[in-house]
């Protein structure tokens, strides 16, 4: 099993009591340089505007530019979104983008895309928000852009949504032979057979048992079209890891709506102590998943990173 960090951003408040913005920085790229020697594999970041569960005027840092910043703190650990809202940038541009970024981090970038939801920050930002199955056949076009920016000296695409006519891109990127492709989310009749037919990776959450019906779906996907399913690296988001030397100390860390709903929270998330989530990742294991993307509860806090990397890491 491979485990991946997300670093504090601020999307979910998780900045509020650094007022400094310089300082708000640090402390994130600090996570992700402790993340780092702790031999965590990978440091991943949202792509959000505004925070959530309500819009505030707290920081929130926007994703690419930050993930060019840890591209150059940072020397080992692999660099990922999760995800990139493929309706935020265009296609062309998001390909350049990350063929930047791999160079910049030596080899390192995952480029994590999805479809996007957030109506908020849409209509905030001044995007337009097509329906589901509109934002879905975006992003079908959108990952055959990218890959034709990644393969082609001149890229060509016409599509209903998106029109590249000649597009250069060079450097292409470091990695061969191209930079793999995450895509979030676990829809079984659109999304999973996109990761089956242009991703190198998917990523899924939610229970166990949700886990290892999405991934079956997937491997039917794969089978339909003669897809290796052992090609596609499989991930889970697990929002909520909340570690302590007992299971007191790791529920206290949790907001009191997920207190309330403790039982309920426990099967979707990592909470208590060592032992307890030691089981919890070997049912992720034993569901199929080859890494555990994590966000810590105590997200700017360094200590728990490294009980669970002494404790729950081999």
């Amino acid at each position: 099993m491979e485990f991946g960090v997300i670093v504090p951003q601020g999307w979910k408040m998780d900045l509020v009591d650094i007022a400094d913005p310089v300082e708000a920085y640090e402390a994130m790229t600090r996570v992700a340089q402790e993340a780092e020697k702790l031999n965590f594999d990978s440091v991943w970041l949202y792509d959000h505007f505004h925070t959530v569960p309500t819009p505030t005027q707290e920081v929130t840092f926007e994703c690419w530019t930050s993930m060019a910043a840890l591209a150059r703190d940072t020397k080992r650990v692999r660099l990922g979104q999760i995800v990139t809202c493929n309706s935020y940038r265009n296609p062309a541009l998001l390909a350049k983008m990350a063929s930047t970024v791999d160079v910049m981090s030596h080899g390192r970038l995952v480029l994590g895309i999805g479809a996007g939801w957030y109506e908020h920050e849409y209509n905030a930002y001044g995007y337009p928000y097509p329906s589901a199955p509109d934002r879905l056949r975006m992003l079908r076009e959108a990952l055959q852009i990218i890959h034709a920016m990644w393969s082609q000296e001149e890229a060509h695409f016409e599509g209903k949504y998106y029109q590249v006519r000649g597009a250069i891109n060079q450097p292409k990127g470091v990695q061969k032979p191209h930079i793999p492709i995450l895509v979030g989310g676990g829809g079984e009749k659109v999304t999973l057979k996109l990761v089956a037919q242009y991703a190198d990776a998917c990523n899924v959450g939610g229970t166990i048992e949700n886990i290892r019906h999405k991934l079956e779906v997937l491997k039917g996907h794969c089978d339909a079209l003669g897809r290796d399913y052992n090609s596609i690296k499989r991930t889970a988001i697990v929002d909520d890891c909340a570690i302590a030397h007992t299971d007191e100390e790791a529920v206290a860390k949790l907001p009191a709506n997920m207190r309330a709903n403790i039982d309920e929270v426990r099967k979707r998330a990592l909470i208590g102590m060592p032992d307890m989530i030691r089981e919890r990742i070997a049912e992720y294991e034993a569901a199929g998943i080859q890494e555990l993307i994590i966000r810590f509860s105590d997200a700017t806090k360094i200590e728990p990173l490294h009980l669970f990397a002494e404790t729950c890491m081999r």
